[in-house]
């Protein structure tokens, strides 16, 4: 009875648990940049961004106060306060004052300074400073710990990759440059398909037929198989270095399935509609913009949606069309591909331009997400 219809398939299940991979597999990367994007350097380093919630052991190089703080009482001088600093602290395991046995004493013990005196850490930081002596120097004593540092959250490398003036990561000029290159290259193939798909729609002309297979038989055309004809050309006339040029390529490259998508929905439209308006005098201008392309915007933000993913991931076209040694014009892929190599220890800063690069486009699609499968199925069923 599984082949009835109205029953529900005895593999139900399986296709649920496919699904929840599926999710999970996509999702797991996209909250690690998330989490890691609000971590600090040293959290990175140490430990997983599934432990962020929880206390990370670190080796810390920590420093006491200054020997200008000194103060002396009975007959020895001291200095006393926290080797955390305000705001943090810690549990310290382990403690030394040499780099080369960073284990050497335990919170509570006491350790003899090379250069006089001695040093008392607590697990808390607090530590105290005594010596017969006064303190010389200008610089605290350096003291090597293991500790187990809460979690700490900051908003530091968002402000340091995109709002400080003096990083030299170029993420956040890189992001108005993407933005520049993926409006326009969204905006324009889809007014221009809009036209061409009514056309082709509803309106009588000699070879329509040829020209609906032609649109399907572009569809295939590989991209990389026009990237150097479409750039000789643009080069030929002058655009082959700037905004103009790209925007031209992608609307090249995202017409054909702009026409097709468009013109599979528009023919689904009620002929009445459109029969009754013409009856009423209606031009087809008219007809176009005051029934055709509203009652088509499933479509249209359907074609957005994809336009604006693969222009805003892309990073070929950008690399052929957008020649600019200067960096004045490079987009954020280009930009995450070089500061893999200039910056790859630099974990804070990679995470944090990777999530705000895929951030924008997850924003669009789930703003438009209601219209996606309206638009695909477009034209399947009459």
């Amino acid at each position: 009875m599984d082949t009835v219809a109205g029953t529900r398939s005895s593999l139900t299940w399986a296709v649920h648990i496919s699904a929840a991979i599926l999710v999970l597999l996509w999702l797991f990367p996209t909250v690690g940049l998330l989490v890691s994007s609000f971590r600090t350097a040293d959290q990175i380093a140490t430990s997983g961004w599934w432990r962020a919630p929880f206390a990370a052991e670190q080796n810390l190089t920590l420093r006491t106060a200054a020997p200008d703080v000194q103060v002396a009482q009975d007959g020895a001088y001291t200095i006393e306060g926290n080797l955390f600093e305000p705001g943090k602290g810690g549990e310290i395991a382990v403690w030394g004052v040499s780099a080369r046995d960073i284990a050497a004493f335990r919170p509570g013990e006491t350790a003899e300074l090379r250069r006089g005196g001695t040093l008392t850490v607590q697990a808390n930081g607090d530590y105290r400073m005594a010596n017969a002596a006064p303190f010389k120097g200008k610089r605290g004593q350096r003291v090597f710990a293991t500790a187990a540092v809460p979690p700490e959250f900051t908003l530091d490398n968002y402000h340091h990759v995109f709002l400080d003036p003096a990083n030299s990561e170029g993420m956040a000029r890189a992001f108005f440059n993407t933005l520049t290159v993926t409006i326009p290259a969204t905006v324009i193939p889809i007014l221009v398909a809009a036209f061409a798909a009514y056309a082709l729609a509803w309106m009588e002309f000699p070879c329509r037929a040829l020209l609906v297979a032609a649109v399907v038989g572009l569809l295939v055309v590989p991209l990389q198989l026009a990237l150097i004809p479409l750039l000789s050309l643009h080069n030929a006339v002058g655009i082959g270095k700037g905004y103009v040029g790209v925007w031209l390529a992608h609307t090249a490259f995202g017409m054909p399935l702009a026409i097709y998508l468009l013109r599979n929905y528009m023919v689904g439209l009620p002929r009445e509609i459109i029969e009754s308006a013409k009856v009423d005098g209606a031009t087809d201008l008219q007809v176009f913009l005051r029934i055709v392309l509203p009652l088509s915007f499933p479509a249209l933000a359907s074609f957005a949606i994809f336009q604006f993913l693969w222009t805003w991931n892309d990073l070929l076209v950008a690399l052929v069309f957008l020649i600019d040694a200067t960096g004045e014009t490079t987009v954020m892929t280009k930009q995450l591909v070089e500061l893999l190599g200039t910056r790859g220890g630099n974990w804070e800063i990679l995470a944090t331009s990777a999530f705000v690069s895929i951030a924008v486009p997850l924003a669009v699609f789930f703003a438009m997400q209601r219209y996606l499968v309206r638009g695909l199925l477009a034209g399947s069923v009459k």
